[in-house]
């Protein structure tokens, strides 16, 4: 055990420690307007202690134990994700979350890891030799399509997405060949703009089918970000709000406490999914690249764990949860500035919420783990 405190990677949890205090801070703002949301700072502070525990535990597992129980794992997740149908809660369009208590687990999130794991195994058979397409691409495929598509049902755009950075992420670390690179971006913009185009030829209908659904949201997004100079105020208002509190903030910002824009509810979750919009209005530039800074280093140190990893299967793993954290922390930010759709992404370590944090707290135990085993690896091989 002492032995192991000692390959401990104290760079990567003094981050986490700086990541707590950040969050803690930023809820403890973004929720000042509406005492019904008091406790929320208390609550980010209890999250972070059972996250960093929870570090700690992972990190003292040998994560290839994970690895064996890899189809179990799948399966539990599966097995989740169909149940949330029936007996999960929905909330805000979407009938993803479990409520236990007085807290809402959400599965999809979960499936992220397993699907890591698996993935992680798959590949690890090639021992970095070239994928081959029937026997290694096509079965992740299969493994990953099935998750994405009871993700999708739900409906959560944003999750589904992940799954695919993940994939997409691994695949590439995994040595695929480049004709089934070209194949799969051919694939993916031939998507893109037949999807564009029967968007925009059949807007009508699809609004229609989406009010018909309860599903208007999902329709305002898309058109949001598709056709911004056509669309109604309110496809664009949490966009445009949200330009808005960021360019107010300038250079440095408006100080902390004195954001306007959660104040008189311009903004949406501004504890959540719109915690980006009270860094830039009160911290400004300043405080947005200190804060992407702080996610460049948490981010190289992983990689950097990756590339001196001995085994395969735990530099796949590393570079799935990069994957992960890098299109989350674009797509939190980008949607923001407007860059990207609006969807429900959080922004990791920062936003409120504990099982995003607790997920985002295992991945980082894992990567710890992975770092911290790699004698016992070469000792067994």
């Amino acid at each position: 055990m002492i032995n192991k405190f000692k390959k401990m990677d104290w760079g990567i949890i003094l981050m986490l420690l700086v990541f707590m205090c950040i969050s803690t801070l930023i809820v403890h703002s973004a929720t000042s307007y509406d005492p019904k949301y008091a406790t929320y700072d208390t609550k980010t502070v209890i999250f972070y202690c059972v996250g960093i525990s929870v570090v700690f535990i992972i990190s003292m597992i040998d994560y290839r134990l994970l690895l064996k129980g890899w189809l179990i794992w799948y399966g539990l997740g599966l097995i989740l994700l169909v149940l949330v149908f029936f007996l999960g809660a929905e909330i805000n369009g979407a009938r993803a979350w479990f409520k236990l208590g007085g807290l809402n687990f959400q599965p999809a999130e979960m499936v992220k890891i397993v699907l890591i794991i698996g993935i992680a195994h798959l590949m690890g058979r090639r021992q970095g030799e070239t994928l081959n397409l029937t026997s290694d691409v096509l079965p992740i495929a299969v493994f990953s399509i099935v998750p994405f598509l009871l993700v999708m049902m739900q409906p959560d755009l944003g999750n589904a997405i992940i799954y695919i950075i993940i994939v997409l992420g691994m695949l590439w670390i995994g040595n695929v060949r480049y004709t089934h690179v070209m194949i799969g971006v051919t694939a993916v913009v031939g998507f893109l703009l037949i999807f564009g185009t029967l968007f925009n030829t059949y807007n009508d209908e699809i609004k229609t089918y989406m009010i018909d659904h309860n599903k208007l949201h999902w329709y305002e997004r898309i058109n949001g970000f598709m056709n911004p100079g056509n669309a109604s105020e309110r496809e664009v208002y949490q966009a445009t709000k949200a330009k808005i509190a960021i360019g107010s903030g300038g250079l440095s910002g408006d100080g902390y406490m004195q954001g306007d824009s959660k104040n008189n509810a311009f903004i949406s979750y501004p504890y959540s999914d719109s915690i980006f919009v009270v860094v830039g209005e009160e911290f400004g530039f300043q405080g947005g690249a200190v804060l992407l800074l702080l996610y460049f280093l948490l981010i190289y140190r992983m990689i950097i764990i990756a590339f001196q990893c001995n085994d395969k299967r735990g530099s796949f793993m590393i570079i799935g949860i990069v994957s992960m954290f890098v299109f989350q922390i674009f797509e939190n930010i980008g949607m923001m500035i407007g860059l990207m759709p609006i969807t429900g992404i959080t922004l990791p370590f920062v936003s409120y919420g504990g099982t995003s944090l607790l997920l985002n707290m295992l991945c980082v135990g894992l990567v710890l783990s992975i770092k911290m085993h790699q004698d016992k690896y070469e000792i067994d091989t």
